[in-house]
């Protein structure tokens, strides 16, 4: 399939769309939608299947690359589902390396963001991609599939499975025990909620359009903050002026980021919606950020 653009859709049916990726709409209901942008021979289910992720497109870093090594783990998780599986990616020379969590979007851990984690690999992070989806039977390998299962997940005792899965890859004997944390629309806004629940414990957070916590959660953040939003993304991106006020009274340190012209999702390289410009900005930054935080001495 060939890759297409977000600048060759309408934003209001990228809008629809992101309204259907996030559960607020069957797709039945986004079909309807999409039947006016279904012109010149074009059906609203081509439309549909052209916005969805094409996992051939995201792998930037191959399973078997020799910088790295790669193991499926499973984490005990007593206060949560009883135990998390998920990915963990190390340098494959030996070693103690700082700690990045890595947490998925609404959908389990998929290919994305597998390779996501193998990227911090090459960039001498060991990182761990828990999988949400785990007490549900984990990511089923279908997008849709994985958005109805994580409606079904405990939240609660997910964000418990993410706490432990923190403090697992801090506590190992290979971690040099600073972590940070990475997240992507859902796992942007569990970037968030782990800066509020570990405190000092975490040592940096980079959320991807992610939703902020309650005001009042914010005197709890000893961890530096990068917030990467999308201008378009008014969802999520509307949240932040009362964010940073938060961040600003309670002298939480953080930087910020709004790409212009970009939406939701606009790092993940398996839709249209990813941008290209403002994804590798984003993610030098990203990895910029981490080595400033994970390994200094202090």
């Amino acid at each position: 399939m060939e890759r297409k653009t977000a600048k060759e859709y309408p934003q209001e049916l990228l809008n629809l769309f992101d309204r259907y990726v996030h559960g607020d709409i069957e797709r039945r209901e986004f079909l309807d939608g999409a039947k006016k942008y279904a012109v010149g021979g074009l059906t609203a289910t081509a439309i549909w299947e052209s916005l969805r992720p094409n996992y051939a497109w995201a792998q930037q870093v191959p399973k078997d690359d020799a910088r790295i090594k790669t193991e499926q783990v499973t984490v005990p998780s007593p206060q949560g589902n009883g135990s998390i599986k998920g990915y963990l990616v190390r340098p494959a020379k030996a070693g103690k390396y700082p700690g990045v969590l890595v947490v998925h979007e609404n959908r389990g851990l998929n290919p994305y963001i597998e390779d996501v984690a193998r990227r911090l690999g090459t960039e001498n992070f060991m990182a761990f991609a828990p999988d949400g989806l785990t007490s549900v039977g984990g990511y089923p390998g279908d997008e849709e599939k994985g958005v109805k299962l994580f409606a079904t997940v405990d939240k609660p005792k997910m964000t418990e499975d993410f706490v432990a899965s923190a403090m697992w890859l801090k506590g190992r004997s290979d971690c040099t025990g600073k972590i940070g944390v990475v997240g992507f629309c859902f796992g942007g806004g569990m970037a968030n909620t782990l800066a509020v629940r570990l405190g000092s414990d975490l040592s940096a957070a980079v959320p991807f359009y992610g939703g902020q916590p309650p005001a009042a959660d914010v005197a709890k953040i000893k961890a530096p903050l990068m917030l990467q939003y999308a201008s378009l993304d008014t969802r999520i991106t509307g949240g932040w002026p009362a964010y940073e006020e938060a961040l600003k009274a309670n002298h939480v340190h953080y930087e910020e980021f709004v790409y212009e012209g970009a939406n939701h999702g606009f790092h993940n390289d398996t839709t249209p919606r990813y941008d290209e410009a403002a994804a590798k900005l984003a993610w030098k930054r990203t990895v910029e950020f981490f080595n400033k935080n994970l390994r200094s001495s202090s």
